[in-house]
């Protein structure tokens, strides 16, 4: 343990905005409105200071942290501990998730102002950020999985946030059973690991990565499917990866991800661009060293990114509603970094996570900007025009979207880019599809980026005449002034500080992130078998030069073709979307039913799973257990007794001739193999 990461200071991390959202949540009456988000900013603001020192003490100094801090049950050998792992990888999220927090907490004042659940709300994502702190530190898979599922509680309780709002709680139900889907795949894989490893420790667990390697899985269902014995790393990495599928709302589990805009805004930010959405990428960056030994499980992940990236992609062209742009971007980027999994760029996937938490954040709040200045009006073609309205929201969102699509010298540049290379220096079966997938995206990523851009910050105004929608997303009052404002500056502040690394810490961290020494003990890449980061290595002499060579390559002009094509549609010729959507319109409601994913999910499975459950309701429990085993039972009885009650006459004369006629039977029976021939022989038989 290094002095310069103490256990009281890493303790302090997570429990500094769990302790504001205990004050916020039970004492928010006594404490106000001013109280609960002066607590619950304070606690996020600690974690962020004491993350970055350790930060800094990581990066700079080599600390390192692995230790157990309470050993609470050990159960069959296995230790139950609540215990900090912390290196490259734990303490470059640990900043990423606090800093964003700390500002969505800034940001919540303004925009949930006049919310009548103003204290409760600041609770929630103060417990949102404990959850996620618990989950990024843990060095053992009982606290991932605490973290795991906390992340979803709460994220549960954030979409429902507005509870009288019936596609709220749908919204949050539809999130919560999906991801119980992927968790218990995750769930299934931790248990593997257990079970053949051990231990639940990451340590213990990674140093038997070889051992476990070895183990064949002979599962009669495996087997009878696909015809040979697995693997049991790769039925572990799948199942976990399953669970990062719920997590990071990756196809065909992606379905909640859209749905949950219907909560506030504020927490599209803190889910969708630093914190649960990400879980998935840093579980399996984490456990780095067993996806290395199964060519399978990568290949798995690695299509499944490569169909998330490009067909949620597409799903972001037709939407109107500017957080469900952003909501289908998100999906799209967590493909390009479940595609970086896949190619073995590990370092690549979460440097994409870093970078984009930034700009996803900064779009996502700038998005809650424009909705306020609308007076909560969310449709993108009743804008228009708001740069001259929106002055700080706008620049703020151009260099958003700017870094969004990977523009040169832009952080969003360095992480895309170097997926794309990572993709194309991939030898595995699924690169190929890949790698088409994320160079299409790079066009689909551009046109609806600036696509929304164009409809809400440029051309003619629409919303003169068409009269606001009155959907309060804090049930207050805006309908006083019928034209666009900017925000108050506790709005716009995390505007332009989410900006700034948005612009500059790609271009600053690509050199030790993906090439230094940031990540070595974090991170495992069998160089021997996958040569992708060792091919990127070699090509890579510098940010500016990766930069200037890019002004000769394919997803550059793809990204400018995207851009000027959206200009075309929207500012040039609006009539051509129009002709295209009529060309296009059995593609066009293929899109607008989202895939009809959602219809399968009802109709298919959920509607199969409560038929499977009538039949064996039916047919298992009321047919067989009640009407047979129970109720049969008890009529065969009662049968039974109904004859036995007509023999008790209470009269004593037919008790006798019973005895009597028993007597005679009994002595017939016992004398009859002695008597039975001499009687037979008198009766000529």
């Amino acid at each position: 343990m290094s002095a310069q990461l103490s256990q009281n200071m890493l303790l302090a991390v997570p429990l500094a905005p769990l302790v504001g959202a205990i004050v916020a949540g039970l004492f928010g009456k006594q404490v106000g409105r001013r109280g609960a988000h002066v607590v619950t900013i304070l606690g996020v603001l600690i974690a962020f200071v004491l993350s970055a020192i350790t930060l800094k003490a990581v990066a700079l100094d080599g600390a390192r942290f692995n230790q157990t801090v309470y050993e609470w049950m050990v159960l069959g050998g296995l230790k139950m501990e609540v215990g900090f792992l912390i290196d490259g990888l734990s303490a470059m999220m640990m900043c990423v998730v606090t800093f964003v927090s700390l500002m969505v907490h800034i940001y919540t004042i303004g925009y949930m102002e006049e919310d009548p659940g103003y204290q409760r709300f600041f609770s929630y994502i103060s417990l949102f950020t404990f959850s996620m702190l618990m989950l990024v530190m843990s060095n053992n898979m009982l606290q991932l999985f605490f973290g795991w599922e906390a992340v979803g509680l709460v994220s549960y309780l954030l979409i429902g946030f507005w509870y009288t709002k019936p596609t709220a709680i749908f919204a949050n139900m539809k999130a919560f059973l999906v991801n119980r889907v992927g968790d218990f795949g995750f769930i299934l894989g931790i248990g593997l690991l257990v079970a053949y490893g051990g231990s639940l420790n990451y340590t213990e667990t990674f140093a038997k990565a070889g051992e476990l390697a070895q183990i064949k899985f002979a599962s009669p269902i495996l087997t009878g499917i696909f015809g040979s014995e697995w693997m049991l790393l790769t039925v572990a990495c799948i199942c976990l990866f399953i669970g990062a599928m719920g997590k990071s709302a990756q196809f065909p589990l992606h379905v909640w991800l859209p749905d949950s805009m219907e909560g506030p805004t504020p927490i599209s930010a803190l889910i969708h661009a630093a914190t649960m959405v990400t879980a998935g990428i840093f579980m399996v960056s984490r456990f780095s060293p067993l996806f290395e030994l199964s060519d399978t499980a990568l290949n798995f992940v690695m299509v499944i990114g490569a169909i998330t990236a490009l067909f949620m992609g597409f799903l972001g062209i037709i939407q109107n509603d500017i957080k469900r742009v952003v909501a289908y971007s998100t999906l799209s980027q967590l493909g390009y970094m479940t595609v970086a999994l896949g190619a073995s760029a590990y370092s690549v996937a979460v440097f994409h996570l870093m970078t984009h938490a930034f700009f996803k954040a900064l779009l996502f709040l700038a998005a809650g900007s424009v909705i306020i200045g609308m007076h909560h009006d969310q449709d993108i073609r009743n804008m228009g025009g708001l740069r001259k309205y929106m002055p700080i929201t706008w620049i703020t969102s151009l260099l958003g979207s700017l870094a969004l699509i990977g523009t040169p010298f832009f952080s969003g540049f360095y992480s895309k880019d170097s997926i794309i290379e990572a993709v194309h220096a991939s030898h595995l079966p699924g690169a190929g599809f890949a790698y088409f997938a994320v160079i299409a995206g790079v066009f689909v990523t551009a046109f609806y980026s600036f696509r929304m851009y164009f409809l809400v910050f440029h051309g003619k105004e629409n919303f003169h005449h068409k009269p606001f929608p009155g959907e309060h997303d804090h049930h207050d009052d805006h309908g006083e002034h019928h034209e666009p404002h900017e925000s108050p500056w506790v709005v716009t502040v995390p505007l332009i500080l989410l900006a700034i690394p948005s612009v500059v810490i790609g271009y600053l961290t690509i050199q030790p992130m993906l090439y230094g020494d940031f990540f070595k003990d974090a991170i495992f890449v069998n160089g021997a078998q996958h040569h992708a980061m060792a091919e990127l290595a070699e090509e890579f002499h510098g940010a500016l030069a990766m930069a200037l060579h890019s002004l000769s390559t394919l997803p550059l002009w793809l990204a400018i073709g995207g851009v000027a094509t959206a200009y075309v549609f929207y500012m040039v010729a609006p009539s051509i979307p129009a002709t295209l959507a009529r060309v296009l319109r059995p593609l066009i409601t293929v899109m607008e039913n989202k895939y009809y994913m959602d219809w399968i999910n009802e109709n298919i499975f959920a509607a199969g799973a409560r038929a499977l459950g009538t039949g064996f309701w039916k047919a298992g429990d009321q047919g067989l257990i009640d009407g047979v085993l129970i109720n049969g039972s008890a009529r065969t009885v009662g049968g039974i007794a109904g004859l036995v009650r007509r023999v008790q006459t209470g009269h004593l004369y037919w008790y006798a001739l019973v005895m009597i006629l028993g007597v005679v039977g009994l002595m017939t029976w016992q004398l009859w193999p002695y008597m039975g021939p001499q009687f037979k022989a008198l009766l000529g038989l």
